[in-house]
């Protein structure tokens, strides 16, 4: 896995090493701070740049100067001046860089700190001549008010590790055996089903997905409860787990196969979600499902027509092999009915049609939880700044779906392909439930900010902070 930096708390800051600085004031900068001459001379209290590099005969100084407004708008600017430091070299003898935050509020070294640490992940695992990563970050902040932050932004290297491996090197088997690591060393039970299990369960949509694959899929249940957990019903998360998508027979195109390593981006986001709650030890009750296989086309796998019999009972005519996701991810919908859950939460990259319609800056959100949940999932999202914008699921809809010979079937028309996606998945929960589609964001093809190429990890911060403001 791509090593996480180490990250230390003093109060004096060593001369010599490049550092960050984040204030609102030029006059807040301190007297003793070794560099409050440098950046005094460059800055006042009525002009103000948002970034600056300045450099000294001792030193490379980042200075980041916020509003006196804390808006969601500010955090991330911050975030993203944060990362432009990233993009300069750090000290090459140490690999050190320092933070200092000088304002008042205390309130900007979150998003500074998330900045720095989610702009130095880069995936080189395969690289022939790989760079070393030793980056330390020296902060004045104090470790109990930044534990989350640390932890979620370790659980996203983690993700993005995940969804940047191969398919040759991350099937279903060893995607399941990464969750089981992950469990061991942050504290949560991670229980695996395999085939037989599978079957037994009644799982069609997860073995019919399967049948065209030489390997085996997995059903992942990940559990923690915290001894003194605020909740008695588990908060269940969902992550959609196909490894490699070629959408079977139905075949993708070269673009459109070309990163669908990705497709298991749900299910990386909700496992990495385990592990930030848990090394965090929130008093919570919460479970992980994580269906998973890979998609390819061979002679017996399931073609245009085929008829299966779901958990539930519901009859689904598949009409598209490669609107496979909803079939796994209705098969862990059902099966978190035993839990009798407080709240469902699943999250896929499950169409196209949700990046056509938002692009890749947002996510598609469905779903029949109270209004709460949404607003407060809303809120959480502007923060983290991984926005939600809420798709109707109108009875409509429903008619898009309904099959001449099955119940339902696997897709709609050419019509509102994200919304007739969560009126399949709405035929398999019977208990409040959110939908999240981040087919948009998971995947990036270029740097942006503190994302770099890749795999984003988005859903990660979002579900973290959600899970951490719920209670």
């Amino acid at each position: 896995m791509t090593s996480f930096p180490k990250i230390r708390f003093v109060k004096d800051i060593k001369a010599g090493m490049p550092l960050v600085v984040l204030f609102q004031k030029a006059s807040e900068i301190p007297a003793g701070l070794f560099v409050s001459g440098e950046l005094k001379k460059y800055f006042s209290d009525k002009k103000k740049k948002d970034f600056l590099e300045i450099r000294t005969p001792g030193n490379t100084i980042f200075a980041i100067c916020a509003d006196k407004e804390i808006t969601d708008s500010e955090r991330e600017k911050i975030r993203r001046n944060a990362a432009k430091a990233m993009e300069k070299p750090v000290d090459k003898k140490s690999g050190d860089i320092a933070i200092f935050d000088c304002t008042p509020s205390k309130s900007l070294i979150e998003p500074a700190l998330e900045g720095l640490l989610l702009a130095t992940y880069s995936f080189r695992k395969y690289k022939t001549v790989k760079k070393p990563l030793d980056v330390t970050f020296y902060t004045n902040g104090t470790h109990a008010n930044l534990l989350g932050t640390i932890n979620s932004c370790r659980a996203v290297y983690i993700c993005r590790d995940l969804i940047n491996e191969p398919p040759n090197s991350l099937n279903a088997v060893k995607l399941s055996k990464e969750f089981a690591a992950m469990g061991k060393e942050a504290g949560f039970s991670v229980n695996v089903f395999g085939r037989k299990k599978i079957e037994s369960l009644g799982m069609a949509g997860l073995i019919t997905v399967n049948r065209g694959s030489v390997d085996e899929p997995t059903f992942t249940v990940m559990e923690y409860r915290h001894p003194k957990a605020k909740n008695k019903q588990p908060v269940v998360l969902v992550g959609k787990g196909v490894v490699m998508d070629t959408g079977g027979l139905n075949l993708k195109s070269y673009d459109g196969m070309l990163y669908m390593k990705s497709d298991m981006s749900g299910a990386a986001a909700v496992a990495s979600v385990m592990y930030a709650v848990a090394l965090s030890q929130l008093p919570l009750y919460v479970v992980a499902l994580v269906p998973s296989t890979d998609n390819r086309p061979s002679g017996n796998a399931t073609v245009s027509g085929d008829v299966i019999k779901m958990m539930n009972g519901v009859t689904v005519e598949v009409m598209n092999t490669d609107a496979e996701g909803r079939l796994i991810l209705a098969d862990a919908l059902v099966y978190a009915q035993k839990y009798d859950p407080l709240l469902v939460i699943d999250i896929a990259t499950l169409t196209g049609a949700a990046s056509a319609a938002i692009g890749r800056s947002g996510t598609v959100v469905m779903g029949n939880a109270e209004f709460y949940s949404f607003s407060l999932l809303e809120t959480c999202g502007y923060e983290v700044h991984e926005r939600i914008v809420r798709f109707p699921l109108w009875d409509d809809y429903k008619k898009m779906i309904e099959s001449k010979i099955a119940d339902i079937k696997n897709v709609g028309n050419r019509h509102a392909g994200a919304i007739t996606a969560g009126k399949f998945l709405e035929c398999f929960v019977d208990y409040p439930w959110i939908h999240l589609d981040i087919a948009g964001p998971a995947f990036i093809e270029e740097k942006d900010g503190y994302r770099n190429f890749g795999g984003t990890g988005v859903g990660v911060r979002l579900l973290y902070r959600f899970l951490e403001k719920l209670f």
